[in-house]
C-alpha cells in the first residue's frame, strides 16, 4: 500500500509560511519523539532559511526514553537547540520561552546597542499534522486559543498569538510534503496520527508495526498479548493475538480487521509501553 496525504490547504500553508519568514526571528520545529526523523518535514529546512531553530521532541512520554535521549544528542550535534516535552501534561513547556529568548539574544543585543527597546520575539511554530502544536500554543499562552483535536488537519489558517510580553507565535497548519520517498515514513506517520485514518489500510499498517515490534520490542508483544513465543510469520502472530483477544468469526477464523484495530489503538494509546519507531543509530 502507498500512503500519501497532501490536501490543498497544506500547499497554501507552505506558501503563506514562506511569505511571513521575513518577520520571523526564531523557528520552532515540533516533531514526534517516537519518529523524530520521519516527522521532520524536509520543506522546513527551506522555510527556516538559516533562522535560529528550536526542535521540540513532543510526546516524549510515549517514546522510548533511552532513544529520546540519544535523539536529543543527535540534533544538538547538528547545531540545534533541543527540548524534550510532553504537551499534554505540560512537561518541559515552560522552558520553551526561555530557549527562544536565548536563541534571539544576538538580535535583542543588537537592538539594545542601537538604543532601542527590544520588541517581542517573533517565532514561527511549524510541524506535521497532529503533532501537538495547538496544545503547546495553548499552554504557552495560558488560555485556549488554538483548536485541539486527536486528528490531523484541525488548524486550517495562520494566526498570531501573544505569549506574555516576550514572544509572539505565528501558528500555522500542520504541513506534510507531496511525496514520501520511503514508504516506511508513511507507515510511521500513519501509526502516530499524522495521516487521516480514513485513507489507511489498518491491516497493512499494523503488519509494519508488528514486524518492527518483533525485531525491537519482542518482550512488549509477549507481555501485552500473552504470547509465549514470537513467530517469524506475521500472520501467525495475528492469529495468536486474535485467539487471545477473542477476535473470531464463524468457523473459528480470526477476524484480522479486529486484530488490526486492537494493535493500532493500543499502540496509539501507549498500552504497549514507551516505544520509538526510529532509532538514532539507524539514521
Amino acid at each position: 500500500m502507498t500512503i500519501q496525504w497532501y490536501p490543498g490547504h497544506m500547499a497554501k500553508a507552505r506558501r503563506e509560511a514562506k511569505e511571513k519568514l521575513k518577520l520571523i526571528d526564531v523557528v520552532i520545529e515540533l516533531v514526534d519523539a517516537r519518529i523524530p526523523l520521519s516527522s521532520r518535514n524536509p520543506v522546513i529546512d527551506e522555510l527556516a532559511q538559516g533562522k535560529p531553530r528550536l526542535i521540540l521532541l513532543n510526546k516524549s512520554d510515549l517514546a522510548d526514553p533511552n532513544h529520546t535521549k540519544n535523539w536529543k544528542v543527535y540534533f544538538e550535534k547538528k547545531g540545534n537547540a533541543v527540548l524534550q516535552i510532553d504537551a499534554q501534561k505540560g512537561t518541559g513547556v515552560k522552558a520553551i520561552s526561555q530557549e527562544v529568548q536565548l536563541l534571539a539574544k544576538p538580535l535583542t543585543d543588537k537592538m539594545r546597542a542601537k538604543g532601542m527597546n527590544p520588541r517581542a520575539i517573533r517565532a514561527l511554530i511549524l510541524g506535521i499534522p497532529n503533532v501537538g502544536k495547538s496544545t503547546i500554543i495553548n499552554r504557552l499562552a495560558g488560555k485556549k486559543i488554538a483548536k485541539i483535536g486527536d486528528r490531523p488537519g484541525i488548524t486550517k489558517a495562520q494566526q498570531w498569538i501573544k505569549v506574555g510580553k516576550e514572544m509572539e507565535l505565528l501558528d500555522t497548519p500542520g504541513i506534510l510534503w507531496p511525496k514520501f520517498e520511503d514508504q516506511a515514513v508513511g507507515y510511521r506517520l500513519a501509526l502516530t496520527g499524522a495521516i487521516k485514518e480514513e485513507i489507511l489500510d489498518l491491516q497493512d499498517t499494523t503488519v509494519f508495526l508488528l514486524r518492527y515490534l518483533k525485531e525491537q520490542y519482542p518482550e512488549r508483544l509477549k507481555k501485552r498479548y500473552g504470547l509465549t513465543e514470537i513467530s517469524d510469520d506475521v500472520v501467525e502472530i495475528y492469529d495468536e493475538i486474535g485467539k487471545k483477544r477473542g477476535c473470531l468469526m464463524s468457523g473459528g477464523l480470526v477476524d484480522y480487521d479486529r486484530v488490526a484495530e486492537i494493535l493500532f489503538r493500543e499502540f496509539r494509546s501507549g498500552m504497549l509501553g514507551q516505544i520509538s519507531l526510529e532509532i538514532p543509530t539507524e539514521s
